[in-house]
């Protein structure tokens, strides 16, 4: 079937070299009457009190050694800090192994806050802010992605 006839004069019209020219001219079309995908997404989720739809940090208390082993948890990077308190936002998500200390970590959009300390393995979600509350200096595998 042959394209849409507003296809085949944006490809004519790019054949010649007069594409920007000729988007120039045409005046923007208000949102209502958009024909892109975007206008048919659904609506984004609803910011406030609602969380259940938000992934929670996940905690798993001493884990097996040979668990933390096959996910090559001692290869990774380590990080500490000293007793402090600090925001901190999770652009993508991170996996960690607590090897001493403890922290409470409160998201700042009402999902449930958790405290973790050594032999913990911890998961925070992407996209989550929050803010962390070391009680004791934390050292700590951690993997991101």
């Amino acid at each position: 079937t042959p394209p849409p006839p507003a296809t085949a004069m944006r490809a004519l019209l790019a054949l010649l070299g007069l594409l920007p020219v000729a988007l120039a001219l045409v005046p923007p079309r208000p949102p209502s009457m958009a024909s892109s995908s975007a206008a048919r997404a659904p609506a984004p989720r609803a910011t406030g009190p609602e969380t259940s739809s938000l992934p929670e940090i996940e905690v798993i208390r001493n884990p097996p050694q040979e668990e933390l082993e096959a996910r090559g948890v001692f290869s990774w990077g380590t990080w500490g800090c000293e007793v402090s308190k600090f925001p901190w936002t999770y652009d993508e998500r991170e996996a960690c192994y607590i090897l001493r200390g403890s922290v409470t970590v409160t998201p700042t959009d009402g999902r449930p806050a958790v405290t973790v300390g050594q032999g913990d393995y911890v998961v925070f979600p992407a996209g989550m802010s929050c803010v962390w509350d070391v009680h004791e200096a934390i050292h700590k595998h951690f993997m991101f992605g």
